[in-house]
């Protein structure tokens, strides 16, 4: 009910015609207040359903510190799939999960309410990353394919996140989602690329790969949905690259960290970096962000100080997966992201091609590689170091001018300031069989004293130089083994100058 009144301060006496115009106004009235009506109506009723969807961070994993955002698209309800969710589970551990259901009505926050209910319900049983994956697949797809007309063929993408917080180890499983990203203590953002499978609903039959990852101490992890880069019509490349430097140059705690994000894709700055797909609908946003307590990196000014001169970086490559050793090329990129020497980078991924390579060749055992970089900016040293079960030790050969392999080792000693296999790992330990011996061949090298500086450029693709360098090297004919001084040049390294 409404009304509407004309009133004037002198008698007036209105014509059939002015009669006629103010009825239509009054009509015009009524139905415009009819319309914003329904408008809040339906504004109040999509921003209830979704604060009632979307949890809150209680209880605390012990150790850690969360923080997480939603932004709802900017047009027609503000609702959509997006979600996320903590869940404590039997074991003493948590699970952080995070999805995006596709569409954005009603429809598909319904779904979302849905699928959340049927995954804490799976956690809760005390199933695996892979198998609460599995059954909320089935469960969506018998929520999707019924009989009936109204209903709509719908999927979903999620990422499952197992947390110890004793040991930080995470175990992971992923639907056709983003990958978690890791901010370490010393500001370096690496993307962890892990094993993944279909989105949830195609497929009631789908498998769902574990991959593991450690959360060191000070390190951040960050899981988003797609919106989160992009939104302001960039792709998923483009985007990455404007969230990383949030990322990288953000000083303070957890919740300021996830106000930047936001800010970054919403805030006035971001209308300054739209990118090439500017004319794509927004998508809502959902941000969850996790970080293991320890010096520097998750906390506000009393935490801020010190943050500790080492990364590293560890990656399991399988014998029946040689094409992850571009993956693992990557990964050494993203580590020597500020490295002052592109030659040396160069030369540290061709070194990781080889030792990797040497392992899944030479042995029948799948590959572990660990890369660590310590020290100040200009006194780096970077550490390499792959290990296997084999019992037999790499050694040197010397192929002939026309042999195809046998010049790993050779391109190692090239390539490292120092490589060999440690003398615990070559001992057999008392009364062990052969089985349970570990082989591990460690690489060092060093950086030139130039001061590094921080990343502005997107990394190169992965690999391309080195595979062109190793192909050369393979060709190329036998020559005698170079001097140590040869070598020094050869690196690009300063030659040492004998002490006076």
């Amino acid at each position: 009910m409404g009304t509407w009144m004309a009133a004037f301060s002198y008698p007036v006496a209105f014509t059939p015609d002015e009669r006629s115009v103010l009825t239509t106004v009054a009509r015009m009235l009524a139905q415009a207040l009819t319309r914003a009506g329904a408008a809040e109506t339906q504004r109040e009723l999509a921003e209830g359903l979704q604060r009632s969807m979307l949890p809150s961070l209680g209880p605390e994993i012990p150790g850690m510190t969360l923080a997480a955002r939603y932004i709802p698209t900017g047009g027609g309800l503000q609702v959509g799939g997006d979600w996320y969710d903590l869940i404590p589970l039997p074991s003493k551990r948590f699970a952080l999960v995070i999805g995006d259901v596709q569409g954005h009505d009603v429809r598909a926050a319904s779904l979302m309410g849905q699928l959340r209910i049927a995954l804490r319900a799976y956690a809760a049983e005390g199933h695996g990353p892979d198998a609460v994956l599995s059954r909320a697949s089935r469960f969506l797809y018998g929520l999707t394919h019924t009989d009936d007309a109204h209903s709509e063929l719908r999927f979903a993408t999620c990422l499952y996140v197992e947390v110890d917080p004793v040991t930080g180890v995470l175990t992971t499983a992923r639907a056709g989602h983003l990958d978690p990203a890791i901010r370490m203590a010393d500001g370096t953002v690496m993307v962890r690329a892990t094993a993944g499978g279909l989105p949830l609903g195609i497929d009631p039959d789908a498998d769902y790969p574990v991959s593991r990852l450690g959360l060191e101490p000070g390190e951040a992890l960050m899981l988003c949905t797609d919106g989160l880069l992009e939104t302001g019509g960039h792709d998923l490349d483009t985007g990455w690259r404007r969230v990383r430097r949030t990322l990288e140059t953000h000083q303070g705690g957890l919740e300021e960290l996830a106000d930047a994000l936001v800010q970054a894709v919403h805030g006035p700055s971001s209308h300054h970096t739209t990118g090439p797909l500017a004319d794509r609908r927004e998508d809502d946003i959902a941000l969850l962000l996790v970080c293991r307590r320890g010096s520097g990196g998750c906390g506000g000014p009393a935490a801020a100080p010190a943050r500790p001169a080492l990364r590293r970086s560890m990656l399991t490559i399988a014998q029946a997966e040689p094409e992850r050793i571009a993956e693992a090329r990557g990964q050494l990129r993203d580590l020597l992201h500020d490295w002052p020497s592109d030659d040396q980078v160069d030369s540290a991924v061709l070194l990781v091609s080889e030792m990797l390579t040497n392992v899944l060749v030479h042995t029948d055992d799948d590959a572990l590689l660990m890369a660590e970089v310590a020290g100040d900016p200009g006194e780096r040293r970077m550490r390499i170091e792959v290990t296997d079960t084999s019992d037999s030790l790499p050694h040197k050969r010397r192929p002939g001018e026309l042999a195809s392999s046998g010049r790993g080792l050779v391109l190692t000693e090239l390539l490292a300031d120092a490589w060999g296999c440690p003398r615990a790992a070559r001992a057999r330990p008392s009364g062990s069989s052969s089985t349970s011996r570990r082989r591990t061949v460690r690489a060092v090298r060093t950086g030139s004293p130039v001061t590094a500086v921080p990343r502005d450029r997107p990394a190169r693709s992965p690999g391309s130089r080195g595979r062109r360098n190793a192909a050369a090297a393979r060709t190329a004919p036998r020559r005698p083994p170079p001097s140590a001084a040869r070598r020094a040049a050869c690196r690009g390294f300063p030659r040492p100058t004998p002490p006076r």
